[in-house]
């Protein structure tokens, strides 16, 4: 009966963990400077902030052919939101011509 029970405790446990992918945030560790050509292959980028479960402030940039986003310093959120806007109005002016 006991072997029962804690086999029954372990699966759902199994599930629970499976399924909220254990909890365990992915967070920036340290960020980089790269070059701003790297943001023209930019899809999106997400602000990860210091007073969640992240140790430190980062913007997560996601790029067209990496894997993995890179981790880039909060000073480049003005110059990101800017580029993006621009790559907006790109692709709709583009889009207006044909």
């Amino acid at each position: 009966m006991d072997l029962k029970v804690i086999f029954i405790v372990v699966c759902l446990s199994s599930v629970a963990i499976i399924s909220t992918h254990a909890g365990i945030p992915k967070c920036c560790i340290r960020t980089r400077e790269i070059h701003p050509k790297r943001f023209m292959n930019m899809e999106r980028w997400e602000r990860q902030y210091s007073t969640g479960a992240c140790d430190i402030d980062a913007l997560v940039v996601y790029i067209k052919g990496l894997r993995t986003p890179l981790c880039v310093h909060p000073k480049w959120e003005r110059r990101m939101k800017k580029l993006l806007s621009a790559m907006k109005t790109m692709r709709q002016n583009n889009l207006g011509k044909y």
